[in-house]
């Protein structure tokens, strides 16, 4: 080897090129067999679980100790756990597979393999969370903190399916936005380092702000449900609140609005805007200007 040779350099791609490793990875994707795909799902659901439990106890107990913007700040900020787990690990998450949009507009992806896709993950992500959610309430890790972990538990429940639907619509694009683009800088990244850094600050952007990623609320809600339905009576007396009331029939509303929000967020507001300025079909005069 010549020791004197320069190492070479390697730069992050341009945005081109990004677009190009998006349309690249919905395609691969599409080809995942029906059990890998499940199981990445259920990975995922798993890895934005353990990352909304962490979110609920940095908070916990915050309240009139801190700034609203700081604790919303640092619940964010370790929330990011959830998406660094799955863009470095290794799983599928719902709002980021929006992204395959991108394939399909060029033509390379059939939208029942994307649909299928997006079914698929759905379904496994709900099923990671909850399960998640249930090993959680089991560990009793909500009677910590003299019971503040459980009771700021309660509030985010009982605050999400609170939500008017078309609130909730909207919260959940601006949420995927943010995701999707966590996801796009993530494409850029040339080692973990640089992937780390490009999904922390949207994703603590986006819980900060109070947006609505529905696989988050996979955890959220039902982990209010549990301790309302199973948490021992020392545990209302320790708080010194009785069980509130959240409804069956108000979390299925608030997951499917946030789901159509994440989904206007992620494939159209970023998926497919970036498809036309960078993929689109170009005639000879335009690809030159360009």
């Amino acid at each position: 080897m010549d020791e004197h040779k320069p190492a070479p350099f390697i730069d992050a791609p341009l945005p081109e090129g990004i677009a190009r490793a998006a349309e690249n990875l919905g395609v691969k994707k599409a080809h995942y067999g029906g059990a890998t795909l499940f199981a990445l799902a259920v990975l995922a659901g798993a890895f934005i679980g353990l990352g909304a439990m962490i979110a609920t106890l940095v908070v916990s107990g915050a309240d009139g100790m801190m700034p609203f913007g700081v604790t919303k700040l640092l619940g964010g900020f370790v929330f990011s756990l959830g998406l660094i787990l799955v863009l470095v690990g290794g799983a599928q998450l719902f709002t980021g597979d929006m992204l395959m949009v991108m394939a399909w507009a060029s033509g390379k992806l059939r939208i029942r393999d994307m649909v299928r896709v997006w079914t698929m993950v759905w379904l496994g992500n709900f099923v990671g969370a909850a399960i998640t959610a249930v090993l959680v309430f089991l560990s009793g890790q909500y009677m910590f903190g003299h019971g503040a972990v459980g009771a700021t538990a309660v509030y985010y429940a009982v605050a999400k399916t609170g939500y008017p639907p078309f609130q909730a619509l909207v919260l959940g694009i601006l949420c995927n936005v943010l995701v999707c683009l966590a996801v796009w800088l993530s494409l850029a990244a040339r080692s973990v380092t640089d992937k780390v850094l490009a999904i922390v600050f949207p994703v603590t952007a986006f819980v900060a702000a109070g947006f609505e990623h529905c696989v988050a609320n996979m955890y959220y809600v039902p982990m209010g449900l549990l301790i309302q339905h199973g948490a021992p009576a020392e545990f209302w007396h320790e708080i010194g609140r009785a069980a509130p009331e959240i409804p069956l029939g108000a979390f299925i509303v608030n997951l499917l609005a946030v789901t159509a929000g994440n989904w206007i967020g992620g494939a159209i507001l970023v998926g497919a805007i970036y498809w036309f300025i960078y993929l689109r079909p170009r005639d000879a005069a335009g690809k030159a200007a360009h």
